[in-house]
């Protein structure tokens, strides 16, 4: 089984990137380069502003722990989580198992750390179709000539609900992990101590106790939500450095329904090529041009890069330092 997931994550990487490729050549890869040249060095204040979005998100693990693990160490995770999910070849809940396994370094209880993640999941699921909607209605009220892409992202939003829908009544009523406990413990790390201290069974209890307390799950809400939105600044900050710039209803719209596009076409690493298509397509409702929307695209795969990267060499640093300071006297 994992060696079949291993192989479909590793091949859907050619595919995607001949994606971007075809939609950089396309769209003028090129003249957007230029823009961006033209444009100069203060495009970089762009990368810090998603330290922002990063903290709302951590904030709200956070509340979902029930603030037993230190903010500033969950924001560090979460730049950890979003670097893999993001730049390693690996399928969606790369991610956040490497979010267990870290903040169970702070939390023994791992039952409650994993019940979090997964909780965290499913309001992201939620939240992430709530900014669906407000990208549509934005796009209806704002845009012009947006019919055919509203129409299309309307309509992936409803063949998707059920599948959404169905993973909070498997997780509130079902028992997923006591069932595929066994499976579990091969994603965590079988050699590590951590694999031993998984009960499935404890697993979806802890999860169910998670989705009964409705103010922690909207405040959770609140958290993501806000911080998704608070993510729109970058489009409205590099549109506006580019030269062309867009209302806060534009951005906003464009942020939520590239995060939309990127979760529903999750194959996709990294959202290579949906992401840049989508930008290119919804800029264009509200006027942008193709050379300054793909700048826009090309900046946002530079920060995640920067980001990425510095967070995975960090982890390695630090995942050596562990290493040797747990492992065993050799005499």
């Amino acid at each position: 089984m994992m060696s079949v997931l291993a192989r479909i994550a590793w091949l859907r990487w050619p595919v995607a990137i001949a994606l971007l490729v075809a939609v950089a050549l396309h769209e003028g890869v090129f003249e957007a380069y230029a823009l961006i040249v033209r444009t100069g060095p203060m495009l970089l204040w762009l990368a810090p502003l998603h330290a922002l979005p990063l903290l709302f998100d951590a904030r709200a693990w956070h509340r979902l722990l029930d603030a037993r693990i230190p903010l500033r160490a969950l924001w560090w995770i979460a730049v950890v989580r979003e670097a893999i999910g993001r730049l390693l070849p690996v399928l969606g809940i790369g991610g956040e198992l490497a979010g267990i396994r870290l903040a169970a370094r702070y939390m023994r209880d791992v039952s409650r750390v994993s019940a979090s993640v997964v909780v965290e999941l499913l309001v992201t699921i939620a939240v992430q179709y709530a900014l669906a909607v407000l990208g549509l209605v934005l796009l209806r009220f704002h845009a012009h000539d947006a019919d055919r892409i509203g129409d299309m992202i309307g309509a992936g939003l409803i063949v998707s609900l059920p599948v959404g829908l169905a993973a909070f009544v498997v997780a509130h009523r079902g028992k997923p992990f006591h069932r595929l406990e066994a499976l579990a413990r091969g994603w965590l790390d079988p050699a590590s101590t951590l694999a031993a201290r998984l009960d499935g069974k404890r697993l979806d209890h802890d999860i169910r106790t998670l989705l009964q307390r409705m103010p922690l799950l909207a405040s959770a809400f609140s958290w993501q939500f806000a911080g998704y939105v608070l993510g729109s600044a970058e489009t409205y900050l590099a549109l506006d450095m580019l030269g062309h710039p867009v209302s806060i209803a534009g951005a906003i719209a464009i942020e939520a329904l590239v995060q939309a596009a990127r979760n529903a076409i999750f194959i996709a690493p990294a959202g290579l090529g949906v992401q840049e298509a989508t930008i290119v397509a919804i800029a264009a409702a509200f006027g942008v041009d193709r050379e300054a929307a793909l700048s826009l695209a090309l900046l946002r795969r530079v920060r995640e890069l920067l980001w990425g990267a510095i967070a995975l060499v960090l982890l390695r640093v630090i995942e050596t330092r562990h290493a040797v300071r747990f492992a065993p006297d050799r005499g």
